[in-house]
């Protein structure tokens, strides 16, 4: 059985979201109450810990999406838009390295450089 590079990234790509939003509501429960119990409506204006959990969570629905485009793209054969997906990523997960070296930013590295070597045509 061989794999398939292009469902792999894609699949892992959206798991990457999944994990974003679940990682994000039990990492920052705290933040998320307190933003309820003030109501929420613009209750992440001035705490910072409020606005990483809102940012960090939200990043996960935009994980998803790209996921979801990605395995449409693989299982259309459209390696074009898969190598395009995987430049993109790549460039936002070396710049959150360099900037954050001890993050969790080396999966989307990966996950980015084998959408790019699809798009390239090195993997199949």
């Amino acid at each position: 059985m061989t794999l398939n590079w292009k469902t792999a990234a894609a699949g892992a790509l959206l798991a990457l979201g999944v994990l974003h939003i679940v990682m994000g509501l039990v990492r920052f429960k705290q933040p998320f109450l307190a933003a309820l119990s003030d109501g929420l409506l613009d209750a992440f204006k001035t705490d910072d810990s409020r606005r990483l959990a809102l940012w960090f969570t939200l990043l996960g629905p935009v994980l998803m999406l790209c996921g979801h485009l990605a395995l449409r793209a693989a299982a259309s054969g459209d390696v074009h838009t898969l190598g395009l997906m995987g430049v993109y990523l790549l460039v936002a997960a070396l710049v959150g390295i360099v900037a954050f070296p001890a993050s969790p930013l080396w999966a989307l590295l990966v996950v980015a450089g084998v959408l790019f070597a699809t798009g390239q045509r090195w993997l199949a």
